[in-house]
């Protein structure tokens, strides 16, 4: 060990001693950085330093000790809790001269610090008194007295012999520094003597202790013994932090929060335990947190729900725009229960794309019915235990998200808000999803099992509310116990009306600026919607709104102007060019060009097919990144003309003379779904027999073989991105009838939709 630099931890409120083996858990950053800087640079070795105040969080060079100690680590084992427990072997004292450096992590100038030894008949004498002391003394002054005692009647040297009685000695940590900084070896032995007749009178004075309280307290009130002799304990030693008072207000709360007879009866059980077990242990603290969170836990305590169905009404209203059949779903649920006087047991499933408003939903229906209401993420739990909390036998256990919430909520009846169900995961630590189950399922949550509490907790009283992006990623038996409602993209009317009285005065709020200071006319918020945003919700819109209101108050401060005016000449100055154009529909009838209708996750849009032809043998070409069913789509589709070719007036042999290329532009976009079937059909019939195809005429439905339409999804979508684009007629699936009444009303006014079973029914309509 040449060199006298090495990176150096500061511990506190225990001394390491030479000769003896140091645990400590380690858990400041510096700490964390020093020992791999040891490990690295330095082949493990490292000072440990103590710290003069244990209270102090990040010491200085001014709170350390002066006197330390040469240590080799020899173990560090990763804690749950994200700590290191480490194990370090003491090689010898040193004196620190100078601090290298504080920052990132101390790195110390050190000397070593050599015994001295003394008069030798002087250190044999106290050598045999300290001896004599311990054998005789050892259950009364010594921790782990009987390895300590076998220790030192081994034969060890003076020094050793001195450090082994040092560790092992009853007491305070910290004053066992004083051993660190005294260097001669029999004022070392004369420091033992002293602590240990300490430690004897201590002895003593319990004893006098136990006397004194015997004679005042009758033999039979044995609790009551306990807990006074933990009083005259504390008054005699001075501590002013009486745990029996603590152990008195615990079982108040236990009594008054009114939990089941057999979770009480548990509590104070625990509570007998903690009031018997010394704070300096670790299962003190376990204890005392696991009865905080009993007593935090709502048992009885409910919230009133509202009863006027009209002002729920008028709240969900008020906060959202649309969103008609999940308030039904809501007004629907508060009436069962109003008219049965007891919770209905229905979980609700908000299911949309994200922006449409389902988190703020929930926050309104908690609002609305008066209840409170707690939200848990579950997006990215892997953990089993995160639903169901761990077991207490581990270190740093936690109750789960579930009784968490409950606890945040401090009512047995809130709403409660499970985010993101659809992104839950599993590993080796268990099936989260699979432990939902029993939170959402109504036959089963009466006796929830949370792992941590050890006892069954009623969750049924709580309106759990769910929601997900994607239904499909929801596992089959979680779906199965929840009823599913479904929140579609809005509609570009939606969206204007949400940011008129929604978006705009919320903005306006929280930029500190008023309406007579700042305006946008309704033709600018439309073109925002269709040329900068492209979404199923309004978050983007928010977005552009709050770019628009900053960059006003800018002008206002900047440069001096009353009032910001945006409109069609000026919103291209504020927000940049527009970032989006939609399909519009053809200008004149075309062969070989069908238009189809593409349901997206940012809505609805139109998507022109082309077909065309030429010389070759018969074989049939795809592009425009179409994925798996739209290729057996086009395939289907090539298949039926050529079955029926003569029926439509084509030569079969046509086909063997020719290729077909069926393209769909925007090729880098990739596009994929079963409904572009009978489009597909339409333009390759278009083509191969010279017929015009009606310009306003959009279609949606995947074929059969035999040409009959079968039903699509996103219909709403569909339709109002037809409407968008010019479309005067669509085509639907006859089974897509019952769809029609979900359109809103300002497209179905505009546009005739016809539904057809047949693809002869499209060509028909479709061909001029």
């Amino acid at each position: 060990m040449e060199n006298k630099n090495l990176p150096a931890i500061v511990v506190r409120g225990i001394v390491p001693i030479p000769n003896n083996d140091f645990r400590t858990e380690i858990g400041r950053s510096i700490s964390f950085k020093a020992l791999d800087e040891s490990e690295n640079s330095f082949g493990n070795y490292i000072l440990i330093l103590i710290q003069k105040n244990p209270l102090i969080e990040n010491p200085t060079p001014a709170d350390i000790e002066e006197y330390g100690v040469l240590a080799k680590t020899t173990m560090k084992l990763k804690l749950p809790n994200g700590n290191l427990k480490a194990k370090f072997n003491i090689v010898s004292r040193i004196k620190v001269k100078d601090y290298f450096l504080t920052s990132p992590f101390f790195v110390a100038e050190y000397e070593e610090a050599e015994t001295i030894s003394g008069d030798v008949d002087e250190e044999m004498t106290l050598v045999r008194m300290v001896m004599n002391d311990v054998i005789t003394n050892q259950n009364l002054v010594l921790n782990n007295a009987q390895e300590i005692v076998r220790t030192v009647q081994s034969g060890l040297t003076t020094e050793k012999l001195v450090d082994t009685v040092v560790f092992g000695l009853k007491g305070n940590e910290q004053d066992k520094y004083k051993y660190i900084k005294e260097l001669k070896l029999n004022q070392r032995l004369k420091l033992v003597l002293e602590d240990i007749a300490k430690q004897k009178m201590v002895s003593e004075l319990e004893q006098h202790i136990n006397e004194e309280v015997k004679r005042s307290i009758d033999e039979s009130q044995k609790e009551y013994y306990l807990r006074e002799k933990m009083r005259a304990i504390q008054n005699e030693l001075g501590d002013k932090a009486r745990k029996e008072d603590e152990v008195d207000e615990l079982r108040d709360k236990i009594l008054k929060a009114k939990m089941p007879k057999e979770i009480e009866e548990k509590a104070l059980q625990e509570l007998a335990r903690y009031s018997s077990t010394p704070p300096a242990m670790a299962e003190s603290g376990i204890i005392k947190t696991y009865l905080d969170f009993l007593v935090a836990l709502p048992w009885k305590k409910s919230s009133k729900d509202s009863n006027d169905l009209n002002k729920v009404q008028e709240k969900l209203d008020k906060n959202h725009y649309g969103l008609s059949t999940v308030k039904d779903r809501i007004i629907e649920y508060l009436a069962v229960k109003i008219k049965t006087r007891r919770n209905p047991q229905t979980i609700l499933c908000l299911v949309g794309p994200p922006g449409v408003g389902k988190t703020s939903l929930a926050i309104s229906i908690a609002d609305a019915l008066g209840r409170k209401f707690v939200k848990q993420s579950l997006g990215g739990v892997r953990d089993e235990s995160e639903i169901r909390g761990h077991r207490r036998t581990y270190i740093g256990a936690l109750p789960g998200r579930i009784l968490n919430g409950m606890k945040a909520a401090g009512t047995v009846n809130p709403v409660f808000l499970l985010d993101e169900i659809d992104k839950m995961s599993s590993d080796y630590k268990g099936d989260p999803a699979s432990a939902m189950l029993e939170v959402l399922d109504p036959e089963q949550n009466a006796k929830f099992s949370d792992h941590y509490l050890e006892e069954n907790y009623d969750l049924s009283q709580v309106l759990f509310i769910t929601t997900a992006n994607y239904l499909e990623n929801i596992p089959a038996p979680l779906r199965d116990r929840m009823e599913i409602v479904e929140l579609s993209s809005y509609t570009e009317y939606e969206k204007f009306n949400i940011g008129i009285n929604h978006l705009i005065p919320k903005q306006l709020k929280a930029h500190g600026i008023t309406d007579k200071e700042f305006s946008i006319t309704n033709d600018t918020l439309y073109y925002i919607i269709r040329h900068y945003t492209r979404e199923a919700g309004v978050r983007e819109l928010n977005r552009f709104i709050g770019t628009l209101i900053r960059k006003g108050i800018k002008e206002i401060l900047m440069d001096k102007k009353t009032t910001i005016d945006v409109n069609m000449e000026n919103v291209e100055h504020y927000i940049g060019k527009p970032r989006f154009s939609h399909n519009l529909a053809d200008v004149t009838d075309q062969i070989g060009v069908a238009t189809g209708l593409a349901y997206t996750q940012f809505g609805g849009d139109t998507l022109s097919i082309e077909v065309t032809f030429f010389k070759g043998k018969g074989a049939l070409s795809l592009t425009g990144k179409l994925g798996d069913v739209m290729k057996e789509s086009a395939i289907t589709a090539l298949s039926y003309v050529k079955s029926n070719a003569e029926k439509f007036g084509v030569d079969p042999q046509f086909f063997d003379t020719h290729d077909i290329h069926v393209h769909v532009p925007e090729g880098a976009t990739p596009k994929d779904g079963p409904s572009a079937g009978i489009t597909i059909t339409t333009a390759i019939l278009s083509a191969v027999s010279n017929k015009k195809i009606r310009k306003d005429v959009g279609m949606t439905g995947e074929m059969t073989l035999r040409g009959y339409v079968l039903p699509i999804g996103g219909l709403r979508e569909k339709s109002i991105a037809a409407h968008r684009s010019g479309l005067k007629t669509i085509i639907i699936p006859k089974e897509n009838e019952k769809d029609i009444e979900d359109i809103p009303v300002e497209v179905k006014d505009a546009i005739k939709i016809i539904p057809v079973s047949n693809i002869s029914e499209v060509f028909e309509i479709a061909f001029l």
